[in-house]
């Protein structure tokens, strides 16, 4: 007997309640969080460095009566920022908004598409500008300075941390109160013999970055999990993490300010992106000549090294 097929009563057409787009949170991107951020209202300028041998020296003397007191002084010296401005475009031809289906918000996805973008790009920016060998005062290599993390039987990634505070420490005057982890290094310090002993009795479950901020005693553990696509366009897709496996650890001033040291802060134009300054700025505008509204995002920073000798950077941790 003739039945009705499932093409007879029913035609595909597209949801109107879901969509599939690979878009990484903001969440995920470290680059305005670790370092503190300094608006600035020109797009380069020059800023005041003391010397800091001349803040350690041990001068004062005995003071006999009517006699001059021991005195000393301090060189200051200079240094200078230049925020490069980065931006990003995407066009909406008039043709695809008439033809657009409902459930798409061309406007929406288009703002979300470029901001994504310059925040993926001052993410790889921190990547270079910071997390990699050659830029502060001490790089430790796993397997040549230290044994990788992911050695359960031989590393101790404690003592390794322990012995960095220590460096920094004594060669600063402040001790290290922050730390950035790329994922792969998180993953395997998450489950190091020397982390979970000292929870076994107390946390059986799963060890949070705060637990090993607690472990490491710093007040800031950062991991970063941000991703970028590494093939050509059209080619075989190819993912990798941004940060590495490495681990960055030094002192972070939280509020920057006179006579603070920071071992970085992030430069921050408020020229471009709508006076923002660290957030991205998103306008748009008509293209009449396409047939086209444009929407681009823009935003000027400049990752600064303030002071070298207050971060530690290990290479290849695991």
């Amino acid at each position: 007997m003739a039945q009705p097929t499932q093409t007879d009563v029913h035609v595909d057409a597209m949801l109107t309640n879901i969509s599939v787009a690979y878009i990484q949170s903001q969440d995920v991107f470290l680059a305005s969080k670790v370092f503190p951020p300094v608006r600035v209202t020109k797009q380069s300028d020059k800023y005041y460095k003391y010397t800091k041998e001349d803040w350690f020296k041990d001068e004062a003397e005995r003071r006999a009566d009517s006699t001059e007191s021991a005195g000393s002084g301090y060189r200051l010296g200079t240094d200078s920022y230049s925020c490069d401005v980065y931006a990003f475009h995407k066009d909406v031809g008039d043709r695809v908004r008439k033809n657009a289906d409902a459930q798409i918000n061309l406007d929406t996805d288009a703002v979300r598409f470029v901001t994504n973008r310059i925040l993926l790009r001052q993410e790889i920016q921190w990547v270079t500008d910071y997390f990699t060998t050659g830029k502060w005062a001490t790089d430790k290599t796993g397997g040549t300075h230290f044994t990788k993390w992911s050695d359960y039987l031989d590393s101790d990634p404690v003592e390794d941390v322990a012995t960095g505070k220590e460096t920094v420490l004594k060669n600063t005057g402040y001790e290290p109160n922050t730390a950035v982890f790329g994922y792969n290094v998180m993953r395997r310090l998450r489950n190091h013999p020397d982390v979970r002993d000292r929870y076994k009795y107390t946390t059986p479950g799963n060890i949070t970055p705060q637990m090993i901020a607690a472990v490491l005693e710093l007040d800031n553990v950062y991991v970063a999990k941000a991703v970028k696509s590494t093939n050509n366009i059209g080619a075989t897709v190819a993912m990798a993490f941004t940060h590495g496996d490495h681990a960055w650890l030094g002192y972070v001033n939280p509020s920057p300010g006179l006579l603070v040291p920071s071992a970085g802060y992030i430069f921050t134009w408020d020229g471009v992106s709508g006076g923002l300054g660290q957030s991205v700025g998103v306008t748009s505008f008509r293209m009449e000549h396409l047939k086209a509204e444009r929407f681009e995002a823009e935003a000027a920073w400049d990752n600064k090294i303030v002071a070298s000798d207050l971060g530690y950077f290990f290479y290849n941790a695991v």
